[in-house]
């Protein structure tokens, strides 16, 4: 397995190197590979390439994703270098043939991270004074982590990255199955876990020591560092997808407001790493288009990137900007969830909250609606073009509640983040819940338009914030909310053979712009 996977980065490496985009603006020297000694003199692989002219250049340092080798950015890294950029490719501790083992962005990593900038620039014609790091996923995560703790850091580029890594493991209190179990797997094939990092993985897959892994996980969050980062003033660039099923949108639009220095969020179509993948392939891309432009501006003195700094591309309609994120939502719609109708088994989304009646749904059973598979159901849908689809009259009612708005004579442009309130009962002990978001056309089809689940420990009101989001409700078409109690994305802590009941007083929040 190890071999084979080998052999497919070899591949990539050489698609890379092949489809490079001819742009470069300047002549730059061939790549070379260097040894960086890291914290405790362990050995970081990398590569090296640069403009050929003489002279003093910004620098870019690309630390690469968990799983990967610093040959990801060889594409990349040509296009930079030929824009005028020095280019510092490497992999993180614990990877490939990297030394030491897996600090997930952890302090042996930040310091990896100052140590790889202080040898590029006593080794390149960098000027320590422009200086930028940039990354995918784990690099990213590692690059905006690291300009809390250097100060030299002066532009970051944070794609497909996280901002709190408790929140991406355990959302609104439920534990994200499928994205850390893929985690995992890639540490075990292809690096070298730490102690540490078993251990942790260990007691959140068996759901113990709960604090101990959030208190890890904070360490591991540029959130708990806001205020350094502000402090450090460092440029960043945020860009990320609205179905991420690693690092959901919500946590790096609340970190996107609380930055202070120059900042930039863009939100697209898509899953984890996939608006980025084309430009990894070396091909034109969007993303990696809008960090040339960030890096310019705030490295080598490039054109500003225009006054409006959030640009969303919603689900199903053109890309917009905005001049901050709260000015996507222009106002909220509240819908109350009413009685269940005996006929179809449907209740009335709208209105005011009623009183009155109450759904009860079984804690052990799965119902066609879902949020997908982790990467390649949202994956194929920013390919596509389309949503992932059921038929509502699928969704079994006797495991599911299902309310339906009714259908509006104009469209309803959905911008930002739904929230529902759910009144619950049942389960003394607690429970989950995933709730589901759908546009439903009049033949029947459902378009998923964001969904998230919620664990509670306790009876009473549970309120849940569904993943941000951007889509254009058509008229005619209804907006139909879902819940039931188990998704295969996400662990849950249902007792088997129990029941939950939503009841009255429950209500859906939409943000309208």
């Amino acid at each position: 397995m190890l071999f084979r996977r080998f052999a497919l980065l070899l591949t990539v490496m050489a698609l890379a190197l092949t489809a490079a985009p001819a742009r470069a603006a300047e002549p730059v020297t061939g790549f070379r590979a260097v040894d960086i000694t890291g914290d405790g003199g362990v050995v970081l692989k990398a590569n090296v390439i640069a403009p050929a002219a003489s002279g003093r250049h910004p620098a870019v340092v690309l630390p690469s994703s968990w799983g990967l080798n610093d040959a990801e950015y060889l594409a990349q890294a040509k296009v930079l270098a030929g824009r005028g950029y020095v280019v510092v490719s490497y992999t993180p501790r614990g990877w490939w043939f990297s030394g030491g083992r897996i600090d997930t962005a952890g302090p042996k990593d930040m310091a990896d991270l100052s140590l790889v900038i202080d040898w590029t620039i006593a080794n390149t014609a960098t000027d320590p004074s422009r200086i930028g790091a940039a990354g995918i996923s784990y690099g990213a995560g590692i690059s905006l982590l690291g300009a809390a703790h250097d100060a030299r850091i002066r532009a970051v580029g944070v794609l497909s990255g996280w901002t709190d890594l408790v929140a991406s493991l355990y959302a609104d209190q439920t534990r994200h199955r499928q994205s850390s179990g893929l985690l995992q797997l890639a540490a075990q094939l292809v690096g070298r876990p730490s102690d540490e990092l078993t251990a942790m993985l260990a007691d959140f897959n068996a759901n113990r020591d709960v604090d101990r892994v959030m208190a890890w996980a904070r360490v591991r969050s540029a959130s708990t560092y806001l205020d350094r980062i502000n402090a450090n003033g460092p440029a960043v660039l945020i860009a990320n997808a609205w179905g991420d099923s690693f690092f959901p949108p919500n946590q790096l639009a609340g970190f996107y407001q609380g930055l202070t220095g120059p900042k930039r969020l863009e939100l697209r179509p898509g899953d984890h790493a996939i608006a980025e993948l084309t430009g990894v392939l070396g091909l034109p891309n969007e993303v990696w288009t809008s960090l040339y432009a960030w890096l310019d501006e705030h490295l080598d003195g490039g054109a500003p990137t225009g006054p409006n700094p959030v640009q969303v591309t919603p689900l199903n309609a053109a890309t917009e900007t905005y001049p901050s994120w709260s000015a996507l939502t222009g106002s909220t719609r509240r819908y109350g969830l009413g009685a269940i109708r005996t006929l179809d088994g449907t209740g009335l989304l709208g209105g005011d909250p009623s009183t009155g009646w109450s759904k009860t749904l079984p804690t052990d059973r799965d119902t066609v609606a879902a949020g997908g598979v982790v990467l390649l159901t949202n994956g194929a849908s920013a390919i596509t073009g389309q949503q992932p689809q059921i038929w509502l009259p699928f969704v079994d009612r006797s495991r599911a509640g299902v309310w339906a708005a009714e259908r509006p004579s104009s469209a309803q442009r959905i911008r930002g983040v739904p929230r529902a309130h759910l009144e619950i009962s049942g389960s003394a002990t607690g429970g989950t819940l995933v709730a589901y978001l759908y546009d439903l056309d009049p033949l029947g089809n459902a378009k998923l338009i964001t969904h998230a689940p919620a664990t509670w420990t306790a009876n009473g009101d549970v309120d849940l914030d569904l993943w941000a989001t951007a889509y254009d409700l058509p008229a005619g078409h209804s907006l139909t909310l879902v819940v039931d109690t188990v998704d295969p994305l996400y662990y849950d802590e249902n007792d088997p053979n129990e029941t939950i009941t939503i009841g009255g007083g429950s209500y859906l929040d939409i943000p309208l712009r």
